[in-house]
């Protein structure tokens, strides 16, 4: 069920009507300011994921007699390609 063009211009006319144009426009930059944070956020997200998904991982340690340590470390993907 879809809204036709006609249909969407009466609804924002009744909208300017009730609200005002400086209401709608305030209600607008309010939501552009949210969908950019939000964009922001997730891309923020996506970089650490990266960077983390970089970094090697220690999977196993365990000291020795002499107090030396032992680190096993597992190389991710993206250092295996680079040594090809």
């Amino acid at each position: 069920m879809s809204l036709s063009p006609m249909q969407l211009l009466i609804i924002l006319g009744i909208a300017l009507l009730i609200f005002g144009t400086s209401k709608l426009k305030n209600a607008g930059k309010d939501l552009g300011g949210a969908v950019k944070g939000f964009k922001d956020a997730v891309k923020d997200e996506e970089e650490a994921h990266a960077k983390a998904k970089n970094q090697p991982k220690v999977i196993d340690h365990e000291a020795s007699e002499n107090s030396e340590v032992k680190v096993t470390v597992e190389k991710t993907k993206a250092e295996d390609t680079h040594q090809s």
